[in-house]
């Protein structure tokens, strides 16, 4: 079995993680223990640029990445703008932590009309957003993991459409107040949990 210090070297996960699952395993340490030193609270939204495989398969792939260039130097100082606290970018997805889910839904109203704003040459991609909002672990490059990430990516990856916000029932009940914003329950879908979509109000 490999070293876990050879793992933590590889980038994957901390040391101290590896140490305290093995210690859950032993009976050492409580789950519940393991969940106190390593969960966070935090609003995931996971944003999924539009159209990059059909980019790179039409165009190739330098097109493809100069794209994603064009969409990062937009989202970026949006980002920022709404507090991000991290932004992970892998392949043309973007993951984004915030403290509240009010910041993320702001943020993601504001992507989705600076995107917009900046396609003048059809060069700069639209996206589709998820949110999720709750416990998560702090673990991973997104220090993100757990089932409010797991559903955030469902519905930013495969389920929200170019300029659509999806949010998880925890955002939604965590916002559904939020003066900026009118929200849409959606009763039926293939997915296994609900959801709800997000525009703002007018």
């Amino acid at each position: 079995m490999t070293d876990l210090t050879k793992l933590a070297a590889l980038g994957m996960w901390p040391e101290t993680v590896y140490r305290d699952l093995l210690d859950v395993e032993r009976g050492a340490l409580s789950e519940a223990d393991f969940r106190a030193r390593h969960i966070h609270r935090k609003a995931v939204l996971e944003i999924d640029s539009i159209g990059l495989t059909s980019t790179s398969l039409r165009l190739g792939e330098v097109a493809a990445l100069r794209r994603i260039l064009r969409f990062q130097q937009v989202c970026a100082p949006v980002l920022a703008d709404f507090g991000a606290e991290l932004t992970h970018a892998f392949a043309d997805n973007l993951t984004v932590l915030f403290d509240s889910p009010t910041q993320a839904i702001d943020a993601a109203f504001a992507l989705h009309t600076r995107l917009a704003e900046a396609n003048t040459d059809d060069l700069v991609p639209q996206c589709g957003i998820g949110i999720g909002y709750g416990d998560v672990f702090a673990i991973g490059p997104n220090l993100a993991m757990g089932d409010e990430m797991n559903k955030a990516s469902k519905l930013g990856e495969d389920t929200a459409e170019s300029g659509e916000t999806l949010l998880t029932d925890a955002a939604f009940q965590a916002v559904k107040d939020h003066p900026a914003a009118r929200f849409t329950v959606v009763a039926e879908s293939d997915l296994p949990f609900p959801y709800a979509r997000a525009e703002p109000a007018r």
